[in-house]
């Protein structure tokens, strides 16, 4: 009879003694998540975002139609203000970096263009200034091997240049491109050394870039690769 009562005891209060492991399990991680002021624009995918300050924005995406929209969050003050828009084609899948201070957005694709037109912006004048296209389109000699243009590419920033690799553009690519902000123009470096891959991240310590997971098809990546910038490659390719 006592056998029967324990047994009775540890059934009913078992779901409890297991959620008070499961709090103890979730206390011991560092980090709490908040919600904060929605975004007063269109919810969206494929948006473009980044940082500067203490602000962060976000740009473009697709909201069931293709958007240029841009938007500034004050997390001081938890408020979302629309500022002026992108210049240029709208897009979804586009890249942003940025480089002292400045925010560059590049790539992209519009109704199945791909969007060869690049823009920077400072966030003093809170205004766009249109850059040299990324592609082939000029009567001058200094973009004749330009193959930039893509969606869903990647960048990175070391030593004042930006670094752009990854993406696709009817096929999925691997070239990558170092973009000096004081010429405004890009150059062709070594190529991503992993498989050519779309969707993939990256982030930059301030002296190498990497490249993070990522997939081609259905094939999905776990591999990270390192870039070290001042280092050739002898590879052939």
């Amino acid at each position: 009879m006592i056998h029967k009562r324990i047994l009775v005891f540890l059934i009913a209060f078992l779901p409890v003694i297991i959620s008070a492991c499961s709090d103890d399990d979730d206390d011991d991680l560092i980090g709490k998540w908040y919600r904060v002021s929605d975004m007063d624009g269109l919810a969206r995918n494929y948006a473009s975002s980044f940082t500067i300050g203490n602000k962060g924005y976000l740009i473009c995406g697709n909201a069931g139609n293709y958007l240029k929209d841009f938007y500034a969050f004050n997390p001081v003050a938890n408020s979302w203000t629309q500022t002026i828009s992108i210049g240029g084609t709208k897009r979804q899948g586009a890249t942003s970096f940025v480089i002292n201070g400045i925010a560059y957005v590049c790539c992209g694709q519009n109704n199945g263009e791909y969007v060869d037109d690049f823009w920077k912006f400072d966030p003093s004048t809170e205004s766009w200034t249109q850059l040299r296209d990324i592609s082939d389109s000029s009567d001058e000699d200094y973009d004749d091997d330009y193959t930039i243009t893509r969606t869903n590419g990647v960048a990175f920033v070391i030593d004042g240049a930006a670094y752009l690799t990854c993406g696709e553009n009817g096929s999925l690519r691997s070239d990558t491109w170092k973009y000096y902000p004081a010429t405004d123009l890009w150059e062709n470096v070594a190529k991503f050394k992993g498989t050519a891959r779309t969707a993939t991240a990256s982030f930059s310590s301030g002296e190498k870039g990497f490249v993070v997971s990522g997939k081609s098809g259905t094939t999905q990546f776990d591999d990270i690769w390192e870039l070290h910038p001042n280092e050739y490659d002898d590879d052939e390719y």
